[in-house]
């Protein structure tokens, strides 16, 4: 029996293929985009401008492939943590919900595991096992019960997003054309640990706000915290970012978790406002959340408002986010789903 294919996270022109490959006229494939991310229809039969016996070939050949989360765990603070299965369900993913007065934001996975392995992080402790494909990805937008709450989505779950620029691309496309959601590219976020061809393409393709994991502005402390800083160096990132316009719609940030006694220094401070000198960005200072077997600590909340408030004194935009679900490890660098997926 042929396994069906899912329609929701194919783009217009993916979905021009399959109007093909059913016989369908070249329009079709515009009205199945509104039938799938504007209507967020659950089956195929409810595409009711589409003729009885066309919709019947093309269930025998795809289906809409939304799913629901397999589990949802609220924090103290509102946070809701969603569990998804992946891979034909023989893997797991988390994505994180975040309310707040003003926004609703979906904290979202792009892989399964990491490759990156940087030392403060969970997800890079499990280890990477797959790619999410545009289906799986979107999947974490449209399936939550405050879906059509989302204000923002943010590309800070598990996973490098730009370690998997192809189903990215695909999704940012479907978010942001108007034949999908039709949101503006303000309303969404990728976070990057600096891969320089991903982020050249990002850089030409997409409005999307960015946001770089920093960490520290010296080299060998960076390469210490982020194996990745060996091939693409804090420099070279600088130097490309220069190259674009940050001026206008799309805005840089930079994340930088605070560590007691190792980046909180007020010469890591100077050293930070001296390498983003002449960047139109700002810095994100954020709280450690203690993972097993790392030996790092929080620095302490005083100093993160002195480090701060010595950063906007030189210049540099610099606010200090504030922590959220925590107590349901869904806390930044907390994400992991090694135990689901071993199970």
């Amino acid at each position: 029996m042929e396994n069906k294919k899912y329609l929701m996270g194919m783009t217009l022109e993916e979905l021009k293929a399959v109007a093909s490959h059913v016989s369908l006229p070249v329009y079709a494939a515009k009205q199945m985009a509104d039938w799938l991310y504007k209507k967020k229809i659950q089956s195929v039969d409810e595409m009711s401008n589409i003729a009885a016996n066309k919709r019947e070939l093309l269930a025998s050949h795809y289906e809409i492939g939304n799913r629901p989360p397999a589990e949802a765990i609220q924090s103290a603070d509102g946070t809701i943590k969603y569990l998804f299965a992946v891979n034909n369900n023989t893997q797991f993913i988390e994505s994180v919900y975040i309310p707040s007065k003003e926004r609703a934001t979906l904290c979202v996975s792009s892989q399964v595991g990491c490759k990156m392995n940087c030392l403060f992080c969970m997800t890079g402790k499990q280890g990477f096992s797959a790619q999410l494909t545009a289906n799986e990805i979107l999947n974490q937008i449209q399936s939550i019960p405050e879906s059509e709450e989302l204000t923002n989505v943010v590309f800070m779950g598990m996973g490098e997003p730009l370690d998997n620029t192809g189903e990215l691309f695909k999704v940012l496309e479907i978010l942001t054309s108007s034949y999908g959601y039709g949101w503006s590219p303000k309303r969404i976020t990728v976070s990057t640990i600096g891969l320089i061809p991903g982020l050249k393409r990002f850089l030409e393709e997409s409005n999307c706000h960015l946001a770089i994991s920093l960490h520290s502005p010296y080299h060998e402390e960076r390469l210490s915290l982020m194996p990745v800083e060996k091939v693409f160096h804090i420099d070279s990132i600088i130097d490309l970012l220069h190259e674009y316009d940050f001026s206008h719609q799309r805005r840089v940030s930079f994340e930088y978790i605070m560590f007691e006694n190792l980046n909180d220094t007020e010469q890591h401070a100077r050293e930070l406002a001296h390498l983003l000198k002449g960047l139109d960005c700002r810095i994100n200072l954020i709280k450690f959340h203690a993972i097993p077997g790392v030996n790092l600590h929080s620095s302490h909340e005083r100093k993160m408002e002195r480090f701060r408030d010595l950063l906007n004194s030189l210049g540099v935009i610099c606010t200090i986010r504030t922590s959220r679900g925590e107590d349901i490890s869904a806390a930044c660098g907390m994400l992991s789903t090694a135990k689901n997926n071993k199970k």
